[in-house]
């Protein structure tokens, strides 16, 4: 039996005022939380708001557990489950 890898990936998602309400950017891959948290200090003036959030899982098997919302600020959508896959 295969043992499992698991890993936990910390991910930043900004979003940006459009005309019909705030649309996400590109997510950004950051390496812990403290760079997670680092990161949504830095985006606070320049996006409408921000998401960090952590999961855990084993990537060879595409199995993970639900999001950790780490810190967020601002104007998130409320269905933020879509974009954590949680």
């Amino acid at each position: 039996m295969k043992a499992s890898k698991r890993k936990t990936y910390y991910v930043v998602q900004a979003f940006t005022e459009g005309p019909d309400g705030p649309y996400p950017d590109s997510p950004r891959e950051v390496p812990n939380e403290i760079a997670a948290r680092a990161w949504l200090d830095r985006l606070r003036s320049v996006k409408a708001g921000a998401i960090a959030f952590s999961r855990t899982g084993d990537p060879d098997l595409g199995e993970f557990d639900d999001a950790v919302i780490i810190a967020q600020f601002g104007d998130v959508p409320l269905d933020v489950a879509d974009l954590t896959g949680a």
